[in-house]
């Protein structure tokens, strides 16, 4: 039997699909798992990065601290949780966090003090106080890095929620942690099939949002800074 046969095999398979142990119930949990972890992150993450950006101080702090926590393993993360906090949700929703907290924070960062100085003391010129500097000037010159960020951490998210069923708890890793316990590849291979295809639909999403949002001029004035 081929791959795709081998693959196919299990992913048309309608008992796959039903029940609590279905992918669309699976699916449904792992989107939850993603939607917590990276609200948590975006609100932790999004007014660190615009403070920092804002007033300029602490930025090598910050700079720091997002290749610190990049640098930690995701499952030594979800280990220590568990230890302090036991099996449950919180352990991966954690490590999620802390995974996606740093490109969240970065891009923020990195988008407003990519803002030219001359904009912002224009708007400090007309009277606008630091903070409508930030909320109507700033923010809305860095959206394009700031949603660079955020698909970013959407896509680190969704593709490792997988290590939840490390734990015992649901999601489409199930499909792999429960196929190797008992050597079914189909199911592992279906899994990771599932995953990739939800990180690749996730991102288009986050794109065409993007375009909805961010105005045209300002995307491709980004693309020209950054190519110069």
């Amino acid at each position: 039997m081929d791959f795709v046969s081998f693959l196919t095999s299990w992913l048309f398979d309608g008992t796959h699909w039903t029940g609590s142990d279905g992918v669309p119930a699976r699916l449904s949990e792992h989107l939850g798992y993603t939607a917590v972890a990276l609200a948590i992150a975006v609100a932790v993450g999004f007014p660190l990065g615009a403070a920092i950006g804002h007033t300029g101080r602490g930025g090598l702090i910050l700079v720091g601290a997002a290749n610190g926590l990049r640098a930690l393993p995701t499952l030594g993360v979800l280990t220590i949780v568990v230890g302090i906090a036991g099996i449950g949700l919180v352990p991966p929703i954690t490590a999620l966090i802390v995974l996606a907290i740093p490109p969240v924070m970065a891009g923020t960062y990195a988008g407003i003090r990519a803002i030219e100085p001359i904009t912002v003391d224009a708007a400090r010129g007309v009277g606008m106080r630091e903070w409508e500097v930030l909320l109507r000037v700033e923010i809305p010159n860095a959206l394009p890095l700031i949603f660079g960020g955020v698909r970013s951490a959407a896509l680190q998210v969704v593709s490792t929620a997988t290590i939840a069923a490390f734990v015992g708890v649901g999601g489409l890793g199930r499909y792999v942690f429960d196929g190797l316990a008992v050597q079914d590849y189909a199911q592992v291979a279906s899994g990771a099939v599932l995953v990739a295809a939800l990180a690749i639909i996730v991102d288009v999403l986050f794109i065409g949002l993007q375009r909805l949002v961010v105005s045209p001029g300002l995307t491709s004035a980004k693309s020209k800074g950054t190519s110069s």
